[in-house]
């Protein structure tokens, strides 16, 4: 798989029917290794790892509904008493984030009520902070850790 701008971090791995599978330990299970599901492996390592948010608020690839249709969003972080924190959408690597990535994610927003948004296509990463009642993004540096959810 293509190096990331991660930090490297160690993953299990197995063959099975001539495809690589990747060990999830949010969901506890081994999913196929595409390039996409590599980015959000990585994302949830950085989110553990360099973010310390706990194993247990983090949701990865679950069915919302968006104006009546079912999708499915990457990662999802929970604040300790139940509302969500982060939204991340990501993309293969090969896949450039662009206004309709953005378009998508805040569309996803607009059911689950995140304060932070992260895009990731995991060489490029965007963080915003949502604020409600200005009805605007404010673009973020870094991501931020664990230690500010309230």
């Amino acid at each position: 798989m293509q190096f990331l701008n991660f930090p490297t971090y160690h993953f299990r791995f197995k063959n099975s029917e001539n495809k690589t599978h990747i060990f999830d330990e949010i969901r506890k299970k081994f999913v196929v290794l595409q390039p996409e599901e590599w980015v959000r492996q990585h994302v949830v390592q950085y989110l553990l790892h360099e973010k310390n948010y706990p194993k247990s608020l983090i949701n990865v690839e679950k069915e919302l509904k968006v104006n009546g249709l079912n999708k499915r969003y990457d990662v999802v972080v929970y604040r300790p008493d139940g509302s969500i924190f982060l939204v991340v959408e990501c993309k293969a690597p090969t896949v450039s984030i662009s206004q309709a990535t953005f378009d998508q994610i805040a569309r996803y927003n607009m059911t689950l009520n995140a304060t932070i948004l992260m895009v990731t296509n995991g060489i490029s990463h965007y963080y915003c902070m949502v604020d409600f009642q200005a009805q605007q993004y404010r673009f973020l540096k870094t991501l931020p850790d664990y230690s500010i959810v309230k």
